[in-house]
């Protein structure tokens, strides 16, 4: 998805570009999206210690009533939010991005009033004691079933990250994965030396195989007028081919199966089906023509 979107970025440039410059373009779409989750942990962490902060302010009232005296501030002693809170890669990560920047005080606290009346919040605060699933429950709903699905949270996203709605799918699946076992993660390796390399491969050969890719595409498009295609279709196809012809290590089916998907998910309502038919017709060439060359990872 990150190689697609550096490679669409880049398209729409119209203009030479070096591959020194290119590789950093796709860097900064993975800087983005650390940005981003980092940025969510931290507008959760102050979202659950909003409930101390709130407590505070209502008991430092002139008059403060019976309930401003009493504010109930389980929420603030989590578990789970103090592990994500004392977690050394985190702090070094959240020193080095400063998502504090981005802090607005006046949705953290709308968010707390709101989060306040939800049966999730009150079954929580009302049962004695902690325990380690209640505490990490409670985390994983304020930020899957409550604030992914506020309007008012979403906007401020949208408005503050340029990459929220295409990162926000995954960063739905990353971040539960966290909260649940928050001491795995190295945030100074977000994506590890592998997936890197295989991301950068990526990139620099549909860059350096236009040609190649293109010969093989453009005879399958019979009627279609190349200009006229989607731009996302054509990138696509070239990254399917790049995998099909220079990536050993990937089957064919991955390949068809993953860009179907992303034409799916980001291109036009037909592109599933245009690019499935675009790519199952070159890998029947090139089999046919014994120019496909893949790794079997299969038990004889």
């Amino acid at each position: 998805m990150k190689v697609m979107q550096t490679l669409y970025m880049l398209e729409a440039q119209d203009q030479e570009i070096k591959p020194a410059d290119a590789v950093k373009t796709l860097q900064k779409q993975f800087d983005q999206t650390r940005q981003l989750f980092i940025y969510l942990i931290y507008f959760v962490t102050e979202l659950a210690r909003y409930a101390e902060k709130d407590s505070m302010i209502r008991s430092s009232k002139h008059l403060p009533n019976e309930e401003d005296r009493n504010v109930n501030i389980k929420l603030a002693g989590n578990e789970l939010l103090w592990k994500i809170l004392e977690h050394e890669s985190y702090l070094q990560a959240a020193k080095e991005d400063k998502p504090q920047l981005l802090n607005n005080t006046d949705l953290v606290r709308k968010m707390y009033y709101e989060l306040r009346e939800t049966e999730a919040y009150k079954t929580y605060i009302a049962e004695e004691g902690r325990n380690w699933k209640s505490e990490k429950d409670i985390i994983q709903f304020i930020f899957g079933d409550f604030l992914l699905t506020n309007e008012a949270f979403d906007s401020y996203m949208e408005e503050t990250f340029t990459n929220w709605d295409d990162d926000a799918d995954m960063i739905s699946k990353l971040l539960p994965a966290f909260f649940s076992k928050p001491q795995t993660f190295h945030f100074e390796e977000m994506i590890s030396r592998e997936k890197w390399e295989f991301a950068k491969n990526l990139l620099q050969t549909v860059m350096e195989k236009k040609e190649v890719t293109m010969g093989l595409i453009k005879p399958k498009l019979k009627n279609w007028d190349p200009e006229r295609i989607a731009m996302l279709d054509m990138i696509l196809m070239e990254m399917g081919v790049c995998e099909f012809l220079y990536f050993e290590t990937i089957p064919p089916k991955v390949t068809i199966n993953e860009y179907i998907d992303l034409a799916k998910e980001y291109s036009t309502q037909q592109s599933g089906q245009f690019v499935n038919g675009i790519l199952d017709n070159i890998h029947k060439d090139l089999v046919k023509e014994n120019k496909m060359h893949k790794v079997d990872f299969k038990t004889p």
